[in-house]
């Protein structure tokens, strides 16, 4: 039993001796868990980037719909992610997307 805590000590002291790692600039990017968005994140999402004419002018847009998610929703999530979603809407899920548009138009 003394040579296991013995053992032990050893070990984490060489633990203890050893430098870090020296972190590179990937690892200190923040990732965001990608989860699923709901409709409500959808709504504002769209209603955001129809208003600013995405499509036209795209990086600036995406910083504010990021801001207006975590403002309202207190949700992070990255800008691809974001982007991947809004393509899906337009050219997968045409039924969400109508559903969120008519929603838009009843709010005006």
């Amino acid at each position: 039993m003394a040579e296991t805590k013995q053992v032990r000590a050893n070990y984490s002291n060489e633990e203890e001796e050893e430098s870090p790692e020296p972190e590179t600039s990937r690892s200190r990017r923040r990732r965001f868990k990608a989860s699923n968005i709901s409709f409500v994140e959808m709504l504002e999402m769209v209603d955001i980037l129809k208003r600013a004419d995405y499509d036209g002018k795209k990086a600036k847009i995406m910083a504010k719909v990021l801001k207006s998610l975590h403002r309202n929703f207190g949700v992070r999530r990255s800008k691809d992610q974001l982007r991947k979603r809004w393509l899906d809407l337009k050219l997968r899920e045409h039924d969400q997307y109508r559903r969120i548009r008519r929603v838009l138009q009843k709010s005006k």
